[in-house]
């Protein structure tokens, strides 16, 4: 039972015969009552749940429907009448149901068969003349975001190599982590009922078949991810593909399905499962312990997809998550409830902004000496053009955070860790940035080395020509600066600089020769060149009596 608080003052009824009476006193729960619903493709989810003290949650009561919304989606490209009629009388009985328990709020969200059915919107709009439900459709990236969210209450990502994935009915959400901090995000469109309407042309799958929908997957992941950064230490996943296939290996193991205890598959375990799986006609498969009947039609795509990601990614170890995105939802509704303090409150002053920077790449065991030197050098080397430039102001804290983190990538690897870096940043939750400050920081850190921006790289484009402009001048700064401490041991203290027609005097003060810094950022100053239009000389510099020296 939870707890509940009476009103004291309850009010009188009149009754027949001018009399009255108390009414019947009004509970009111002393804590506070929330409910998320999960729209898929394949199935609607409810939780209602008590926040704790804590900010933690105590499940009150659950339901799901397999109403199949997403049927016939991806042959007509629409939402069928049965399929959403179903639907809707699913959402009207939890919508009951959450009221019945008097939760404060319920967050409605829908994701693939929505997200892409032509009249998507007008299911949107009948859910909520019938039954009041708001329904937010969320993109591919907050769904993935939703069920990490989950997978980091949970479980300790800090010393691993994760893959995250969640499989629905119409899409997979893939996040690739290091050591609990976000790489790589993808969505791809190898939902369970999806592929089974493609490829599902046979019971039990002819081989033909099968080989058909092991290619189509292998392409979809190879071209979606490409070469993995790494190769995952472990799979974390969700949805219902996930726990059926877990609850299957309980039953061949022990003879009994638990729902706790040992959530954990190996990959050879899968693919066994999953040769039994596509080799049993449906009508047995039905009969099989562990499966959902329910969802014995489209179990074989659900599962080819785990097993040819984590082959792609060259993952042994599988945990199962059976909270995953409703989880993340209500998480984020605990975070926005009034008395929980909120992730960030209003705008952080500048010193809790490059605080945070500073604690990202803590995370990241980026070389703090080396990227807080590199900041300070780049931050004169702005100063400096500040005014015969017009650089923006706002561009000093954009320089500052990618300087100290322009080298997180190597957490993934040497080799391509500009690029590593762009991801990281742009995943990283930087507080008291805006989404557009993240970009841009997240650009000038992709840039510290090797190719010059262009436009026909995707991350570049989406900027606008200002934007681009300021990447170009704050990127050729950073290689300046990177390469003015070569060696990571911090021999240039400090920088003076005069800025004249077309050119650039860089005097790096230092107590000995920093021939190597010099010839490091002569080499990299190209983007520098390019960016200001004039050439930078750069020279070293003795430094001053030491009551005029200023680094």
């Amino acid at each position: 039972m939870s707890s509940t608080t009476t009103l004291s003052e309850a009010p009188r009824t009149t009754v027949a015969g001018g009399g009255s009476r108390p009414a019947v006193p009004i509970e009111v729960p002393a804590l506070p009552r929330l409910a998320a619903i999960d729209i898929g493709t394949n199935s609607i989810r409810l939780v209602v749940a008590e926040v704790q003290p804590d900010a933690s949650y105590r499940v009150l009561d659950q339901d799901r429907e397999m109403t199949r919304l997403g049927r016939g989606l991806y042959s007509s490209g629409r939402l069928g009448d049965s399929p959403m009629e179903q639907s809707f009388q699913a959402l009207g009985r939890m919508k009951a149901i959450a009221d019945g328990f008097g939760v404060v709020e319920l967050r409605a969200i829908a994701t693939a068969a929505v997200r892409e059915a032509a009249n998507g919107r007008e299911f949107v709009r009948e859910a909520w003349r019938r039954h009041r439900v708001r329904i937010e459709v969320v993109t591919a990236e907050e769904e993935a975001r939703l069920a990490f969210r989950s997978v980091t209450r949970h479980y300790d990502l800090d010393d691993q190599l994760t893959a995250i994935v969640d499989i629905g009915g119409g899409s997979a959400e893939v996040i690739l982590a290091a050591t609990g901090v976000v790489d790589q995000v993808v969505s791809l469109p190898l939902g369970a009922v999806r592929l089974s309407e493609r490829y599902g042309k046979s019971d039990p799958l002819k081989p033909k078949h099968w080989k058909a929908l092991r290619r189509a997957i292998d392409r979809t992941i190879k071209e979606a991810i490409g070469k993995p950064p790494f190769a995952a230490e472990v799979m974390i996943g969700s949805g219902g593909t996930f726990t059926n296939l877990v609850e299957m290996a309980q039953a061949e193991r022990d003879g009994k399905i638990t729902h706790t205890g040992d959530q954990t598959l190996s990959r050879a375990e899968i693919s066994r499962l999953l040769d039994r799986l596509r080799e049993t006609p449906l009508a047995a498969r039905r009969e099989i312990p562990g499966l959902n009947p329910q969802r014995a039609d489209i179990i074989v795509a659900g599962v080819a997809v785990i097993a040819r990601l984590a082959r792609r990614l060259g993952t042994q170890r599988i945990l199962v998550n059976d909270r995953g995105v409703r989880d993340g939802v209500l998480l984020a509704m605990i975070d926005d409830l009034p008395g929980i303090p909120p992730p960030t409150a209003a705008r952080p002053q500048q010193s809790d902004r490059m605080e945070s920077v500073r604690r990202f790449a803590r995370k990241c065991h980026s070389n703090e000496r080396h990227c807080e030197h590199v900041a300070r050098l780049g931050a004169a080397l702005f100063e400096a053009l500040r005014d015969a430039f017009a650089l923006p102001p706002a561009g000093a804290d954009i320089l500052r955070a990618a300087a100290l983190l322009h080298d997180i990538g190597y957490l993934i690897n040497h080799e391509r860790h500009h690029k590593h870096a762009y991801h990281l940043i742009m995943h990283g939750d930087l507080r008291g940035f805006s989404a557009r400050e993240v970009e841009l920081i997240a650009n000038v850190a992709r840039y510290h080395r090797r190719a010059f921006p262009k436009k026909r790289h995707p991350n570049f484009a989406r900027l606008d020509r200002g934007e681009r402009r300021l990447v170009r001048r704050l990127a050729g700064i950073l290689r300046v600066a990177d390469g003015l401490d070569r060696t990571h041991g911090q021999a240039v203290t400090g920088l003076r600089c005069q800025v004249g027609d077309g050119w650039v005097r860089i005097r790096a003060v230092a107590s000995r020769d920093p021939a190597i810094e010099l010839e490091d950022a002569t080499r990299k100053a190209g983007l520098f060149e390019r960016a200001f239009r004039g050439e930078p000389m750069l020279q070293w510099s003795r430094p001053r009596a030491r009551s005029s020296q200023r680094a």
